[in-house]
């Protein structure tokens, strides 16, 4: 069984675009800690209540080591924190995290395989579950202010074979 944890943001992002499905078609079930079904469970201005409940490829596991969980607080917050400690933990596949302090301490610290809302979004174009990835992501920048520098926007159209000539 391939293990994958998740972050808050990919989560809620691919809820915000309705894609929540292609989550269980890349990667099976997805680990998420309880800080994470915590935040998700959150409304704002932006964003709908994700009860993770609701989706049995969503399955709530905490992380046993409070203490490294504690330790990372400074640097990042709870969410965070538990996902890669959790992360390790399982022996995961990979993480999926957006934010850049949390993907640098996963990847670098940890040694875990980083994937973000847009490597989602790419996977799912190369194995044919999205047609597109440009309006997705525009939907993303234009409608719910998420950041993507214009040289990693341009990167992921030009590998997902949507670069305007």
């Amino acid at each position: 069984m391939t293990v994958v944890v998740s972050d808050t943001s990919p989560i809620r992002s691919l809820e915000f675009l309705d894609r929540l499905e292609m989550l269980p078609i890349l990667f099976g079930r997805i680990f998420v800690p309880p800080a994470v079904t915590a935040e998700l469970a959150r409304t704002s201005d932006r964003f709908r209540p994700v009860d993770v409940g609701r989706y049995d490829y969503l399955q709530v596991r905490a992380a046993n080591d409070r203490t490294q969980v504690d330790n990372l607080l400074p640097a990042l917050d709870r969410g965070e924190a538990e996902a890669i400690v959790l992360a390790r933990e399982l022996a995961a596949k990979a993480i999926l995290i957006d934010e850049a302090d949390g993907r640098r301490v996963a990847r670098q610290r940890y040694g875990l395989r980083v994937i973000g809302t847009l490597g989602i979004l790419l996977s799912a174009k190369q194995r044919g579950i999205v047609s597109t990835v440009r309006p997705l992501i525009d939907q993303l920048r234009g409608d719910l202010g998420f950041f993507i520098s214009e040289s990693l926007y341009q990167e992921v159209v030009r590998r997902a074979g949507e670069a305007r000539c």
